[in-house]
């Protein structure tokens, strides 16, 4: 995920320590052409997303993390959307493989959006951490029992990481246009699919593996500060932001209520999720498949009619919003 693997670095050198509670709670360049295949509209492009698993470079000690993801699929569903819903003007191969470039160390994608590496010994980093939390960590009301688990967790972890990683592609192919950092594009393109395809499991799981890594990181450092990415503890409310802003009625009390979501941030999460989920459908709607179109459009015009609603309930509350902060 990382392109310097700065924040994974973290699970690589010590074992993850300490408490992941949060306020009680423990979740804690391009050569596309932007013209679909050249001869023809956008639709019109053919490229697709494989997952290829290079078993033969994986090493024993690595094995158990990459067949739990193999066996999740949480790769190909991710890989299977982008193929029904987005004409890309490429392929775009997935691997997961220890042949990565050099001072590769976690999930990466190429500068061209046509690869992305997943190197095995990140996913067992990230099982480790993740048996660690649930060993001392109380499980939140909101996460299933029979998913509080080492291996679920780390599925669902890696599909918002995987995410991520897709959001990096998808904006490297299509060319698409930034507004801010790529890497807040990224994450937000990850809380779009999941939340919308998947549900609230990848963004509760990747908010209890960062919150890890963030309280392991300690005090924050100048390379910290002026990194390229987010802080990591700024992320964990921001997948949690996202998440409660998608529905409030179902994530309020679990999530605000609960101590995990500060009240502060709670009242601009219906607003910024309303923002991002039309953004993405904005941006996509371009690129989408001839026959995704259609379904396509209506989930784009959906948005856009939330975002006008939320950011007219936003005007009407603002004075008692700031008036709490």
């Amino acid at each position: 995920m990382l392109s310097n693997g700065g924040h994974w670095a973290m699970l690589r050198t010590a074992a993850i320590a300490g408490a992941l509670l949060v306020a009680g709670f423990a979740v804690a360049s391009c050569n596309g052409n932007g013209n679909g295949n050249g001869n023809g509209s956008k639709a019109d492009a053919n490229g697709k997303v494989t997952v290829v698993y290079e078993a033969n470079t994986i090493k024993p000690e690595d094995r158990q993390a990459v067949t739990v993801i193999r066996k999740s699929r949480v790769l190909e569903q991710a890989a299977d959307w982008v193929n029904k819903s987005v004409a890309l003007p490429h392929d775009l191969v997935v691997k997961v493989t220890d042949k990565v470039p050099p001072g590769v160390t976690d999930a990466v994608t190429q500068p061209d959006g046509r690869t992305i590496f997943v190197p095995p010994p990140f996913l067992t980093q990230i099982q480790e951490a993740l048996s660690n939390v649930v060993k001392t960590v109380k499980r939140p009301a909101l996460f299933p029992q029979s998913s509080y688990n080492a291996d679920d967790l780390t599925a669902l972890s890696t599909q918002f990481i995987f995410g991520h990683e897709m959001g990096h592609a998808l904006q490297r192919q299509l060319l698409l246009p930034n507004l801010g950092l790529e890497e807040d594009a990224a994450d937000g393109f990850a809380s779009f699919y999941t939340v919308n395809e998947v549900g609230p499991g990848p963004s509760l799981a990747a908010a209890i593996l960062f919150d890890e890594i963030a309280r392991k990181e300690g005090k924050l450092t100048l390379e910290g500060l002026s990194s390229d990415h987010p802080v990591t503890q700024q992320r964990v409310f921001n997948f949690l932001c996202y998440l409660e802003g998608s529905d409030q009625k179902r994530f309020y009390e679990s999530l605000v209520g609960a101590g995990y979501l500060p009240k502060t941030r709670a009242p601009l999460c219906p607003q910024a999720w309303a923002m991002l989920n039309y953004g993405w459908w904005s941006q996509l709607q371009p690129h989408f498949s001839r026959e995704f179109k259609d379904q396509g459009d209506k989930a784009q015009e959906s948005a856009r009619d939330q975002l006008i609603a939320e950011t007219k309930a936003f005007e009407e509350n603002l004075d008692e919003i700031r008036s709490g902060q």
